[in-house]
């Protein structure tokens, strides 16, 4: 086993291995590059730019599929030579060429080529037993391509080095933990490579959350400036449905990969743990949420897929090929979520500091524990209906379709059991974020601490029993329809008493408006909107008119931004010091919140308005008639704006780590243990183990002190 590690770990191994991902980056762009140019409005302006050079529009139509599928060769063929020269070392006196040698030693690099070799040779071997049977080969062939996908998985594992200790484990040799960046490496190698240390891996979940973010807001813009007036300008159906769909399963992707993020990174600190229970488990729960977005994101380029992020079956049995990727990819995700909640709740309930009691536990723990209990018990009865999905298409079983005896209802009870708690998997941590910084910011004690606390499992629970009134509309009898009804109002009672906690903290306080403070506030108002346009859909009468409609997609804009795009930005404001030593520009800061709040209140609100008005959810077109032709062109707009808005805080962010002023251990004079520690945070967290001697949110009260960290303690005001 160790010398096979060292013939796959030489030079040689690694010049392979980034040629290869050099040919992937550069098939995705020349991918991308074709389907822009092939879009009529480009197309047509492109050859109306080159008849000025004199070239016949005859001859322009013919020779223009030729240049740009030269175009794309020329761009996959200069990759793959750049990622070859990278791998052998040969740029290394070019700034850019180093840093492309030490990135082909990456597990990224490793595991995403990987991944691309294992896809390959598994889809080779169902077609080789194809070829034995007679049939021709078929790469496009759907047992073949969902063989490939699922080695492709294992091939991503194996290539980034997460098995490695288990297989070395396996064989009868030791494998220590190894801690810090390898030898010989600069310091921005780890955080590409699999590493152990839980603040190492939350930075990975946050920025690969920020980069999925990113993608996933392109396909919104792509089909918001379609809708922006009636008639198909840019797209046809099938790559609108392709595009909101995959909007949405990516941006649910990267909720959970922020989820990730805030809980691994903050939660060992807070509980004055070294690291997580398991800390190979924590870096497995990453890297294999890793194959799954690519095979997410590889589904567009074998077709796609219409039944948007949903799924519904019998639609997604007649889906095209793509429909088999986004299934596996969503199905890894939640094998990533189970492997993440693993390690939140057995390093909560058996790592905390002595005397973290349960209600001295920062209330940002309760949140995540509630979320990780959710993700723990619901992921697998939509692993479920996900596999029973992919069995059906690929080997002929019969579950959900009715020509065959199956029960399409069966996979709408099955996704949803997850698929509602799972929305408290995305608000907790954030309603845990908005109840951690409210008292900092207003310096006062946490209204009804226990309360609050107790809340978010009281969410939890509830969030079980409310599933079936997304399918009101189903065929439900209606004893069913009225009992769920009645459930889906008990989550107002938990939700209640956040806000209620919120406003009584808030109240007298001596309140500072800094940018986390800002988001916070923010975030309230939005999930606030969100709160109150959801019991309109949990009521039967006004359910039966607004669903299906694009009332639901802006009361479920309002509950994702409320509940944690605003909180996701306050935390990585408010933490952005302890993380990087460096404080962001407040400017830049303020700047991106006062575009981002009107920007969000535009899209909601008039997404609500024109399903007040009839305009159907996952439409391509609409009818003119509607009137509604302005408003759409706001929602764009809007859409814009909130884009460019978190393009300025990634600016802020990258911009400030070089050039701002080393930031205070504590700027916020927070009493969380976290801030006590020294900036940068050591490797293990606290090189003295702290104690619990008070209670977390005392703020204001004279001579009160939250730990006792063996230094002078901060008290007081």
């Amino acid at each position: 086993m160790t010398t096979l590690l060292k013939i796959v770990r030489s030079r040689f191994a690694f010049a392979v291995v980034a040629a290869v991902f050099g040919g992937i980056v550069g098939l995705v762009l020349a991918a991308i590059v074709q389907a822009v140019f092939t879009l009529e409005p480009v197309a047509a302006f492109i050859k109306f730019l080159l008849e000025f050079l004199l070239i016949p529009a005859s001859v322009l139509d013919t020779l223009y599929p030729t240049i740009i599928t030269i175009i794309a060769v020329l761009i996959i063929v200069s990759h793959v030579v750049i990622g070859l020269g990278s791998g052998l070392g040969l740029f290394q006196n070019i700034k850019l060429g180093r840093f492309l040698y030490f990135a082909s030693e990456t597990s990224l690099v490793w595991g995403l080529a990987g991944q691309a070799i294992a896809f390959v040779l598994g889809n080779s071997f169902i077609n080789l037993f194809r070829v034995l049977g007679g049939s021709g080969w078929d790469w496009m062939n759907e047992g073949a391509v969902v063989f490939g996908a699922i080695m492709s998985i294992i091939g991503s594992l194996l290539g980034a080095g997460v098995l490695t200790d288990w297989l070395l484990w396996i064989g009868g040799h030791k494998t220590p933990l190894r801690h810090g960046t390898p030898e010989g490496k600069p310091e921005w190698f780890r955080y590409l490579t699999v590493d152990v240390n839980h603040k190492v891996i939350g930075i990975q979940y946050g920025i690969t959350s920020l980069f999925v973010l990113f993608v996933g807001g392109i396909f919104a813009i792509i089909f918001r400036l379609e809708l922006s007036q009636p008639g198909m300008q840019l797209l046809n159906f099938d790559q609108y449905n392709t595009l909101f769909s995959a909007h949405g399963i990516v941006m649910i992707a990267s909720i959970l990969l922020g989820v990730g993020a805030m809980s691994n990174y903050l939660v060992p600190l807070m509980i004055g743990a070294s690291d997580m229970a398991f800390p190979r488990l924590n870096a497995f729960s990453y890297w294999i949420g890793v194959p799954s977005i690519v095979l997410i994101l590889a589904g567009m380029a074998i077709g796609g897929w219409d039944t948007g992020w949903v799924g519904y079956a019998p639609l997604s049995l007649r889906a095209p090929l793509g429909v088999q990727l986004f299934l596996l990819g969503f199905y890894m995700n939640g094998f990533s979520s189970i492997a993440s909640a693993i390690n939140i709740i057995v390093s909560t309930f058996t790592m905390r500091a002595k005397g973290m009691t349960l209600f001295r536990m920062p209330i940002f723990v309760w949140a995540a524990v509630a979320a990780a209990l959710i993700q723990f018990t619901a992921t697998q009865t939509v692993g479920v209906a996900l596999s029973m999905t992919i069995a059906e298409r690929t080997l002929g079983l019969t579950f959900f379709d009715p020509v065959n005896g199956g029960d399409p209802i069966l996979y709408q009870h099955l996704f949803w059991f997850y698929s509602h708690p799972v929305v408290y998997v995305f608000v907790l941590p954030g309603l845990g974020v908005i109840s951690e910084l409210l008292p900092v910011f207003s310096r006062k004690p946490l209204f009804g601490y226990r309360w609050i606390a107790l809340s978010s499992l009281g969410i939890a629970l509830v969030g079980f029993l409310v599933w079936a009134h997304h399918m009101f509309v189903a065929g439900m009898s209606d004893t069913l329809r009225i009992v769920f009804m009645i459930s889906t109002m008990f989550v107002a009672i938990p939700t209640g008493v956040k806000f209620f906690s919120w406003v009584a903290t808030i109240w007298e306080g001596k309140l500072s408006f800094e940018t986390p403070m800002l988001f916070v506030l923010g975030a309230i108002s939005v999930f606030l909107i969100g709160g109150v346009s959801g019991p309109i859909l949990g009521t039967i009468p006004t359910d039966m008119h607004l669903h299906d409609s694009y009332w639901v997609v802006g009361h479920f804009h309002a509950t994702m931004f409320g509940g944690f795009i605003f909180p996701f930005c306050a935390a990585l404001y408010y933490w952005y010091p302890k993380i990087t030593g460096h404080m962001y520009k407040e400017s830049l800061g303020k700047l991106h919140f006062w575009l981002m709040v009107p920007g969000f209140w535009v899209m909601s609100f008039g997404q609500m308005s024109i399903g007040i008005l009839g305009m159907n959810r996952r439409y391509a077109d609409y009818e003119p008639s509607l009137g509604i032709g302005n408003t759409q062109i706001l929602i764009t707009l809007a859409a814009l704006v909130i884009g460019w808005s978190l393009l300025i805080m990634v600016y802020n962010f990258i911009a400030s780590a070089r050039t701002e002023p080393v930031a205070d251990t504590n700027p916020w004079r927070s009493r969380s243990p976290e801030w006590q520690t020294p900036t940068p945070i050591p490797e293990f967290n606290y090189d003295v183990p702290f104690e619990v001697v008070g209670d977390p949110y005392d703020y204001g009260l004279a001579s009160s002190q939250y730990v006792n960290m063996n230094t002078v303690p901060a008290t007081g005001d």
